[in-house]
Order: structure tokens, then sequence, then C-alpha cells
């Protein structure tokens, strides 16, 4: 038998007891601010001041709630405050009123005269704002984590979590009013037990709280793929997993405030024996926390040089980290050689090429085998090719759906770099549709067919693929017709996994094109499925009306295509948008289109349909459909006018063109940036 040193063994417990310690404290100071500078500041001792200091304060002074949440409001008008908090279900309320407490005096610190902050610590959530605030399912912004060990059988490890979290999220939607809140484990590959939990705010409907944890589940491949642990936070949810427990089980849910009754002679006699108690316990443990406290203090001193805590390293994703490589390389079965394509391109010539964009030009090719293909070769002297070629490598290869354009292969020789498509005959949308001639070949039958292969895909892309991509480009010229005018979404270079581009101390980046890209991605970078659902309803209205979105002229006059079918919708002329080629018979289904397009472009993404439910508007005709708001439409001028926060990462230009099936792309913001998209 080992005989383990007394010293040894000291040693050890103190270290436990400073880890936790230390822990506790981290707990309670931490805090990941997200001021939101664009909602405006305050000035001190005004009426919103004193409004928000009213408010905080109520926070922890209410005492009937004591499930964790808590929201309030005060005062009136343009002074009115709003305030929500939310602790871990499983928090005690003295707990959760002490990590709400620190985190609301952090917040004030951290984003000094903000009218909206919001507030992230380990433990809870504090937010506040200027605008209403509950019941309303919020994604943005959000954080994300993980621990930087992979599980060693990652596909198993996987099927596990997702089949866990989704099981919880099943049970938090239709958990208690009071507490949307559920943890559980499974057992995982090599004998690991996986331990999740997750959690919305009680004032969402159980359909709010299903698609807030339906999409942080989906974040989870992005972020945490295959890690052993890991947290996605939004303002409405947040979920977590670890391979060892993290929680406690919660109490019950406290029973509806009922009328006190006068305690008994009983019940006061035991009252008393407690209090003396109490008494008891306070003096012990102030005798008991001094000493304690000297002889950590002692230790640590002792052991500050020798001993280091190993803490969960956490990381955020870039989307420009090197590493692909590898997985490029050894995918052979994708891979061509270079002299395939360059016979088959017919050395690439003049003859055979099909469009040019800022990245390269676009060939057409035929196999050995007869096959006839589309090639986009990559410029040598474009500084960002490399990275748009392994995105849409790495994403396009595991896409597979018949509105999608399919990824054939690759070929990646010296500094060559091709991407092989399968060819689609009828080029780009915005070669036909914009063409005064050509757009005879689209009746309303083929345009409406185009407008729900768009949406197909982009439902394939958001919710249907294991990976849920968004695509960030979608335009015109990025859908391709076959040889039946099925559409098909093209060119992935831009598309990202569902992370938020935008970390502490890094760079957000805005790509895209003028007219297509969402207010709130042009402004602060904000990128979700939304941002698509925005640039869809942009495509939507081009359809029908037959006209690019940077100009419907009138004369002299030229008014955006967006404002101009606001106008036409809100003055009851519909028709006027609609384009005067397409036959009379279908007026009905146009303006329903019409209508479908408006609710994708509202300034406020939360009120745009997500494309599962726009799908199901254009297929159901049984489906009353909400009343749009005006649209959030940014025009170039505006566009040209944000603040070059980056000039570093501008060098290159303002502009990039997209790589399309015709001659004459259009032009995309060429990675401008924005850092720090919420200052901390």
């Amino acid at each position: 038998m080992v005989v383990l040193p007394c010293r040894f063994i000291c040693f050890q417990c103190f270290l436990l007891l400073m880890i936790m310690v230390s822990d506790q404290a981290r707990a309670q100071s931490d805090i990941s601010p997200f001021c939101m500078n664009d909602k405006g500041n305050y000035t001190l001792n005004s009426t919103y001041h004193n409004n928000l200091n009213t408010l905080l304060s109520n926070l922890l002074s209410n005492t009937e709630i004591n499930y964790g949440f808590y929201n309030f409001s005060s005062g009136q008008g343009i002074d009115k405050v709003s305030a929500i908090g939310l602790c871990r279900g499983d928090l005690k309320p003295d707990d959760c009123l002490s990590c709400l407490n620190n985190s609301r005096v952090l917040l004030t610190q951290k984003c000094p005269n903000q009218k909206e902050a919001i507030g992230f610590a380990e433990k809870c959530m504090v937010r506040y704002s200027n605008r209403s605030i509950f019941g309303t399912m919020e994604t943005r912004p959000g954080v994300y984590l993980w621990n930087v060990n992979n599980a060693t059988k990652a596909d198993e490890f996987n099927q596990a979590l997702r089949n866990l979290m989704y099981s919880l999220r099943n049970t938090a939607k239709s958990g208690d009013s009071r507490l949307k809140y559920a943890t559980g484990n499974v057992s995982g590959p090599d004998f690991l037990d996986l331990y999740g939990l997750v959690q919305c705010t009680p004032d969402l409907s159980s359909l709010q709280c299903d698609d807030c944890l339906s999409g942080a589940v989906g974040e989870l491949p992005g972020c945490c793929d295959s890690k052993i642990g890991g947290r996605v936070i939004r303002p409405s949810c947040n979920i977590r997993y670890e391979i060892s427990p993290f929680y406690e089980t919660p109490p019950p849910p406290p029973p509806p405030p009922s009328l006190s009754t006068p305690p008994t002679s009983a019940s006061t006699n035991n009252t008393t024996s407690e209090g003396k108690s109490n008494t008891s316990k306070i003096i012990a443990v102030a005798i008991a926390v001094p000493v304690v406290v000297v002889a950590l203090l002692l230790i640590s001193i002792c052991i500050y040089l020798r001993v280091k805590k190993q803490r969960e390293n956490v990381q955020i994703p870039s989307q420009d980290d090197d590493g692909y490589d590898d997985e490029i390389i050894t995918n052979d079965s994708l891979q061509f050689k270079f002299d395939t394509i360059r016979v088959a391109t017919n050395d690439f010539s003049d003859s055979n090429k099909l469009g040019e964009g800022g990245f390269g030009a676009v060939y057409w090719g035929k196999l050995s085998n007869g096959q006839v293909i589309a090639v986009k070769r990559l410029s040598i002297n474009s500084g960002q090719g490399d990275t748009e070629f392994k995105n849409e490598v790495l994403l396009v290869a595991k896409l597979q759906h018949r509105n999608l354009v399919r990824l054939l292969g690759f070929s990646l020789e010296g500094r060559e770099r091709l991407l092989i498509y399968e060819y689609v005959p009828n080029k780009s949308l915005d070669y036909i549709i914009f063409d005064p001639t050509r757009k005879a070949q689209l009746d309303w039958e083929r345009r409406y067919k185009i407008i729900q292969g768009i949406a197909r895909g982009l439902l394939y892309l958001h919710e249907d693929s294991r990976l849920r991509i968004i695509h960030r480009d979608l335009k015109a010229s990025n859908i391709l017709l076959d040889e039946e005018m099925n559409a098909k979404i093209a060119d992935f270079g831009m598309a990202r996994l569902i992370v938020v581009d935008q970390t502490q101390g890094n760079t957000g980046r805005i790509v895209g094109t003028y007219g297509y890209m969402a207010p709130e991605y042009v402004m602060y970078g904000q990128f979700s499925v939304k941002s698509d659902v925005y640039s869809f309803g942009v495509l939507v209205l081009e359809i029908i009306c037959g006209q690019k979105n940077s100009g419907i002229r009138h004369g002299e006059n030229v008014e955006d295509l967006l404002s101009f079918a606001w106008r036409n919708w809100r003055e009851g002329t519909p028709t006027n948008i609609i384009d005067p080629t397409l036959n009379n018979s279908s007026r009905s289904e146009m303006i329903r289109c019409i209508h479908i397009g408006l609710l994708c472009v509202q300034e406020n993404m939360a009120n745009r349909p997500p494309m599962a439910t726009i799908a199901l508007m254009l297929s159901s005709y049984s489906l009353t459909l909400p009343v749009p708001s005006e649209p959030g439409s940014f025009m170039e001028s505006r566009i040209r006018s944000l603040p070059n926060t980056s000039s570093s990462e501008n060098n290159s230009g303002a502009t990039r063109s997209s790589d399309s099936m015709n001659k004459s792309p259009q032009k995309s913001i060429n990675e401008a940036s924005i850092t720090d998209l919420y200052p901390r």
C-alpha cells in the first residue's frame, strides 16, 4: 500500500479549495457585455438614467418572483426602460440575485450611458433597453465558447450530442411557463457521459422557444464540432454541454402565492429555536471564514509559482484560419488533374469562356467521357482566392440538393485553383430576366417555378442540410437555370456556417452585393438566416418586376425597387410592380408573391418569416399572410458613406465582381471590415 505524504495531501486539499474559491469568484465577476451603441446614449441624471437605476434596483428587491426570471419596465414614452434578468434554472434564489446584482453593476460600468446593453455572465444574464424586449425572440448578439479538446469518435459523439440536445429542446419548450429549462445526460462513445442544458426566457411562447433553441443547436456544428464541451448563448435562449456534470438538480417551481395564516404558538416556539440555531451558525461562519481565508492566502503565496490551474481554453472560430489544405488534398475522389481540365477547356480558350468576375473566369468544357462541365478558374493574382476556394470546396462538396449547383470536384496544382461544377446550359437568371428581349422566355409559370426552387434551396441550406449554411451573396447572377429552367443556387465562395463572424478583438467582415444585403448586415455586420431571407425577398421582387433593384426609371426620376414596390403596395396599386410582359391570367398569384417579397425585406429581421414558412406560403393559398411593414432599404450612396474602420484591409479596393455565367457581373463589397461590432 502506498502512503502519500501528509504534506502532499494538504497541498492537494488546499489547492482544491483555491480552485473552488477562484472559480466562484470568477463566475460572480466575469461578464461578456454587448453595448448597443447604435441604440443611442442617455445623459447622466436624465429621466432615462433615473428610470434605469430605479428599474435595476427593483430587479433585485422583488421577492414575489423566485424562479430566476425577472422582467420589469419603468417610465413612459421615450424615457421608458425595460429590463430582463434570467438565471440558470438550477440556481437558488439567493445565488440568482447575487449573480444578477454583480452583473447589473458590471454592465452599467462597462456600457456607460448606453440606452441598450446586454451582459452574459457564467450563470445569469441581464439586459435592458429603451424598446420593448419582453415576449420577443432575439438571437443576436451571441456568444460561442468551446473546449479545445476533441472527442475521439467524432461521428458517434456528435450523434449522441444531437440526440441529447433535441430531446432537451422538446422538454424545455413544453415545460412550465415559469421555467423553460431542461437538463439531462446520455451515454457517449468511449464510456463518456454527455451532460446538456438548454434554457429559454420564460416570456417566449413554446414555438418561439423551439425556434430559438433549434437555431442554437444548429450552430453547434459551426462552433463546437466534435469538441467535448461547448456553449451557444443568445439573448432569448442558451445551450451548453460538457462531459462532466456542471449543473445541479433545480428546485421545483414554487407554488403560486397564497394567503398566509396567523402563526400558532407551536410555530412561534419553532421560530424562536430556529433563530437561536441561526445565530449559532452565523457565529461559527464568522469565525471559520477568516481562518480559511488566511490559510488560503498563505498557501497561495507558497504554491503560486509552482501550480497553475488549467482552465478551459476558449476560442472563437476564424474564417481565415489555414488548415483546410490537408482535408482538400486527401479527398482524392473529388480531385481532378489540372492537365485533364486544361484539355477539356481547350487550354482555357476564350471561345470556351462563359463569363468573368473578380475572382477569375468561368469556362465550359467536356471531359473525355463526354460529360460537359463548368470550370471556375480562380485568378492567380487574387489574394483572397485561396480562402474562397477552400471555403467553397469544403462547403459545397457536402451539399446535395436539386436546387443547388452540384460541385463535381476541384483541381489544386501549384498556384492553379479550379472548381469543377455541373454545366447549367441556360446561364444565370440575371442574364435573362433583366434583358428586354430574353425575359420573354420566362412566363409567369416559369418565374413562379424559379421562385419556389430558390426557396427550396435556401430551406435546405438553412434547416435541412447537416451544415446549416448562410449563403450571404444571394442575387440574380448567382441563380443558374438548367435546361428546364429549374433554379440552382450557385457561388458559395461567401457562404458561412451559422456562426457570427465577430469576436472580441477580431474583425467582422461584410461581403455581398449592393441592394441585396440586409440593413443589419450592412450597418452592424450581423448576419443570420434572416439575411438570406432579405436577399430572397429582393430577388422575388426583381423576378416579378423584371428589373434590377438598383433603380426603376420614371422619366428623369429613378426610384430603387424596394421603395417603388412599397409605395405601390401602400397606395393599393400593386399591379404597377408587375412586369408588363406578363399576361393577366395569374395576377392574384403575382400579387401574393409581391406580398411575400415585402414580408422578406422588412427592416426588423425578427419580422421576416423563416424559409420554412416562406415555402409554405408559396405552396399553400389557405395560409393567411401577415401585413408587411416598411422595407429596410439602403441606397448605394448611404452604403458608400459607411466609415472605413480598417483601412489596412481595404487596400485591395472597394468592390469585387461576382463570378457568374454572363459577361456583366454586378459589383460586391470586397471584405470591408468592421471591427468589434459590439464594443466591450
